[in-house]
């Protein structure tokens, strides 16, 4: 995987599209299967899982839907809206949003680590002491 960009909006974009593409991964979908839930092309989506395009609002609340996971929430994990400081709204796990911009990782390693991560965070278990 290429690098992330140094003008920060474009690292925004690459990192709210690799959030989509693991999220789309997560779910079991394939581009195809996810573009014809919401009514976008498999070639749109593409570009916007690369960040070589930035989506309109409601593409990507389409999107959001069809993965059943908070617009908000990605945007935050994506760096594009700053999370609210409000006691009653969770924060978003900034240890997400690490992995996803980390340039040094590959797809791959970023994925394995999000589902790691996730798994822990999902069943409240911490992982074994080492030994």
């Amino acid at each position: 995987m290429p690098a992330m960009s140094e003008d920060p909006w474009k690292a925004r974009l690459e990192a709210l599209g690799a959030l989509l593409r693991e999220e789309r991964r997560a779910a079991g979908l394939s581009q195809r299967d996810l573009a014809e839930r919401t009514n976008v092309s498999n070639a749109y989506l593409s570009q916007v899982e690369r960040g070589r395009h930035e989506p309109s609002l409601r593409v990507l609340a389409a999107l959001t839907s069809a993965l059943g996971v908070s617009l908000k929430t990605l945007l935050v994990r994506a760096g594009i809206i700053e999370a609210a400081h409000d006691e009653r709204e969770p924060r978003v796990p900034s240890t997400e949003a690490a992995i996803v911009s980390d340039p040094a990782l590959t797809e791959a390693q970023r994925f394995a680590l999000l589902s790691v991560y996730r798994s822990f965070r999902l069943t409240g278990k911490s992982p074994p002491a080492p030994a």
